[in-house]
């Protein structure tokens, strides 16, 4: 089984998209992954076309010891769905005074998906550091953090790494993570010098597969669609493509077709 917790407390940078269309990607070569939304935005829940009430969504897992299995809703594009809702920010109250929490959603994933253990599982994340982002990455085998190639966004790098050491101590263990660049604009002036400090500051953890900026995946969510669906033959689809095929040759994802 492959857990990858989606992570970056700075918005705009495409990570409930890149949760989205590497998903997708997976489905699109036979994987068939499941993706769940533990973000209270329910922003991928969203662009799934999803809407359910909360004791349908991921949140009756915490508040009511909901079975995972009881929550998946498959999706037309071949991704099973775990939704989210609204109620999901109420979690961290919930739990703020209870002990061992950490490692809930880590526990019910090998309890429950055993079955499946060559299914991918992937985790769009709180954009904070809370209980629901800690469960993300205890749960995780690896982390993609998703960096725009933008000014503000490389400003925000020393936060982030700063936040995700706090992580790995809450979760007393470092997770191998890649960064992958985002809204890429090649003759963007601060393009070169954006991607030269990104490699100087993450070396190999920075994957090679840049996803650049492209119209078709900014309407695709607006359609309720991944970018396989909407436009399988844009530079988005490609993008998400190589990043996936970038991913398992170099082994941080296993690849097992069903």
């Amino acid at each position: 089984m492959t857990i990858l917790a989606i992570f970056n407390q700075k918005g705009g940078v495409g990570k409930t998209t890149t949760a989205l269309n590497l998903a997708a990607a997976m489905a699109h070569n036979g994987m068939e992954p499941l993706l769940i939304d533990l973000d209270p935005q329910a922003h991928l829940t969203a662009i799934c076309g999803v809407t359910v009430p909360s004791e349908e969504s991921i949140y009756s897992f915490y508040k009511d010891n909901r079975p995972l299995t009881e929550l998946v809703k498959p999706l037309p594009n071949g991704i099973n769905l775990i939704p989210s809702h609204v109620e999901l920010s109420k979690v961290d109250t919930l739990y703020r005074k209870t002990g061992g929490v950490i490692m809930r959603l880590r526990h019910a994933l090998y309890d429950e998906m055993l079955a499946g253990a060559g299914v991918p599982i992937l985790v769009d994340c709180c954009p904070f550091l809370g209980i629901l982002s800690i469960n993300a990455i205890a749960a995780a085998d690896g982390m993609i953090i998703p960096i725009a190639a933008e000014y503000l966004a490389m400003k925000g790098a020393t936060q982030l790494e700063n936040t995700l050491e706090a992580m790995s101590r809450l979760a007393d263990k470092r997770i191998p993570r890649r960064f992958v660049v985002t809204r890429f604009v090649p003759n963007r002036r601060l393009s070169a010098h954006i991607i030269a400090e990104m490699q100087e500051r993450y070396g190999v953890e920075l994957c090679k597969t840049r996803i650049h900026e492209n119209s078709a995946i900014t309407e695709s969510a607006g359609y309720n669609q991944d970018i396989f669906s909407f436009s399988p033959k844009s530079k988005g689809a490609k993008d998400y493509g190589f990043l996936l095929d970038e991913l398992v040759e170099c082994g941080f994802i296993q690849s097992v077709k069903r």
